[in-house]
């Protein structure tokens, strides 16, 4: 059985996700891509899903359940700090459908992989925003989360990335 984390929403249940819920985290993705407007960019399937999260580890996902109906989920991962010399968190998606907004179950899912996060002694949590994502920005600064002013994200991506890795 999944671990279940605690918090303060009635009927809401915060799960581990577990193999059998790679469908369902794909339908989920698919959810935040269409809100981000970046559907054409999903090239996920289950079973990439089940290779990178539940064969080799390299992220973990929380289910928001709500009155037993899947409703939202947040994708994390470790990376590391060498001026801190220490794991911190990352968190690449938090997202719940539209139409269950205002419950507190996306406040609640970024609290729990926050008590994750200190659990596993990281020093801090990161994640990125759209720039025209007003509603996410605001809700993340009234959760006592800052942009961050001098780090810019740079990323080579496909074609780029190969050629990066074949410089030499």
């Amino acid at each position: 059985m999944a671990k279940q984390y605690e918090n303060s929403v009635p009927g809401l249940v915060i799960r581990q996700a577990e193999e059998t819920d790679c469908g369902l985290i794909l339908e989920l993705i698919h959810g935040i891509a269409k809100y981000e407007k970046m559907e054409d960019q999903v090239v996920a399937t289950e079973e990439s899903l089940r290779e990178s999260i539940f064969v080799r580890n390299r992220a973990d996902v929380l289910i928001a359940e709500y009155e037993g109906r899947p409703v939202g989920y947040a994708l994390y991962f470790r990376n590391f700090s060498t001026f801190v010399g220490r794991e911190n968190m990352y968190l690449e998606d938090i997202f719940v459908w539209p139409e269950m907004r205002g419950k507190g179950i996306g406040k609640a899912l970024l609290i729990t992989v926050a008590k994750i996060a200190n659990e596993e002694g990281c020093s801090r949590m990161d994640w990125v925003c759209l720039d025209w994502n007003t509603p996410s920005q605001a809700f993340y600064k009234s959760m006592g989360a800052e942009p961050h002013p001098e780090w810019l994200l740079f990323r080579a991506e496909n074609e780029n990335l190969k050629k990066l890795g074949a410089m030499m």
